[in-house]
C-alpha cells in the first residue's frame, strides 16, 4: 500500500483510483486511516466475500512464518516501516485487483504472505494497457 501511496500523482495521472478493501471495522481500522493518512475510499468486506471471490483465502502457517515473510518484513525495515503487533487475523492472504473502467480485470495478485504485493511497476504497466 505505501509504494502506490508515495506515487499518488503518477497514479492519478494514469487514471488509477485506489481503494483500499478491508474486513477491518471500528477502533483498529480508524488508527490504520489516522496513523498512514489513507485519503482513499474505504471498502469493509466482514464477511470477506470480495476476499473469497477473488482468490484470498487463508494463509498456511509457513506463509506467515517462512522466509518470503521474513524477507517482506525486511524489505519494510530497510523503508522505515517497523512491524506491529497484529490485531486482527493475520491468516487472511491479501492482493491487489485493478479493474478498468469497463470492468475488465487487468491484474489479480494474491499475496503468498503479509509483504507480497506486486511491483507498482507492473501495477502501472497494466493499468497504460
Amino acid at each position: 500500500m505505501s509504494q502506490l501511496r508515495h506515487r499518488e500523482a503518477e497514479l492519478e495521472e494514469r487514471r488509477v483510483r485506489p481503494a483500499l478493501v478491508t474486513f477491518e471495522t471500528g477502533p483498529a481500522l480508524r488508527a490504520y486511516i489516522a496513523r498512514t493518512g489513507l485519503r482513499w475510499p474505504v471498502l469493509i468486506d466482514e464477511r470477506r466475500e470480495l476476499y473469497r471471490a477473488y482468490g484470498m483465502d487463508r494463509a498456511r502457517l509457513w506463509d506467515l512464518i517462512g522466509p518470503g515473510s521474513w524477507l517482506g518484513y525486511a524489505r519494510g525495515m530497510l523503508r522505515g516501516h517497523l512491524p506491529r503487533l497484529p490485531h486482527d487475523d493475520v491468516s487472511q492472504r491479501g492482493g491487489d485487483v485493478l479493474i478498468d473502467p469497463a470492468g475488465v480485470v487487468r491484474l489479480h495478485w494474491v499475496g503468498d504472505n503479509p509483504g507480497d504485493r506486486p511491483p507498482l511497476e507492473l501495477i502501472l504497466e497494466r493499468a497504460r494497457g
